[in-house]
């Protein structure tokens, strides 16, 4: 049987231990303190840690304002973290749930370039391009007097360079496998998309040669004369008359 001293001893202990733990349980964050971290954090350049903390104010439910401003902030953190796959689903949710924020046209073109900074060469898919494409596209048709209309115009004729690069690419492909139907189909898709490119005297190269490879002579020395016409000083004109004889 314990003695009563060393029962009450034991008793005082407890109720200490207790009291101290009470004491020293903390006190949770309000959303404003987690958001006042997080953009510190994203100031240092600390865009992980940045995320963390307003992934913790979206998650508190306290401050739909402030729940928006984290939402826009984690995909910028995201952005200029070079995580392009996540920022591009950042920056999309981000504009389905406040498409008339004022911050929504800035994630469509960041949407666009995190897109675009996915390319990661001709000979790989283009899937990448193709959506940086339309986010630019759909830039400069809602935000026609936007500060990134400039910006947004130039990545479009960047993007309808590297598809037509990867047109070529593949048509060149089939053209030197002797796939000359394949090859023929490829740049005549590439001569009627891409009108207006400083390339087409190549692709009208490439078109005719493949024309004639395919045993279509007279369609092929058809477009290797429009060739010489409209191209007179070309690079393309001069292989195009050994071709053609």
């Amino acid at each position: 049987m314990i003695p009563s001293t060393r029962k009450y001893t034991v008793l005082f202990l407890f109720i200490a231990a207790l009291l101290q733990g009470c004491a020293t349980t903390q006190t949770p964050k309000t959303s404003d303190a987690l958001y006042k971290e997080g953009e510190q954090l994203f100031q240092k350049g600390n865009y992980s840690e940045a995320i963390t903390q307003w992934k913790k104010v979206k998650e508190s439910y306290q401050s739909p304002e402030l729940s928006t401003q984290a939402e826009i902030g984690i995909a910028n953190a995201y952005f200029l973290n070079k995580e392009y796959i996540e920022s591009a689903v950042a920056y999309e949710d981000f504009r389905k749930l406040h498409p008339k924020h004022p911050q929504a046209g800035l994630a469509l073109f960041r949407q666009g370039m995190s897109y675009f900074n996915q390319f990661t060469g001709i000979d790989t898919d283009q899937t990448p391009t193709k959506n940086a494409l339309a986010m630019f596209d759909s830039y400069q048709k809602l935000y026609p007097t936007g500060d990134l209309l400039v910006d947004a115009q130039i990545k479009i004729i960047e993007c309808r360079e590297k598809l037509l690069q990867y047109e070529l690419y593949v048509g060149n492909f089939y053209l030197k496998t002797k796939a000359y139907k394949a090859a023929i189909g490829r740049f005549e898709d590439a001569l009627k998309s891409y009108t207006g490119t400083t390339r087409r005297d190549e692709i009208l190269y490439l078109l005719g040669r493949s024309y004639i490879e395919d045993g279509q002579t007279a369609k092929g020395r058809e477009i290797l004369t429009q060739l010489t016409r409209e191209f007179p000083g070309s690079t393309y004109t001069s292989p195009a008359r050994k071709v053609m004889n």
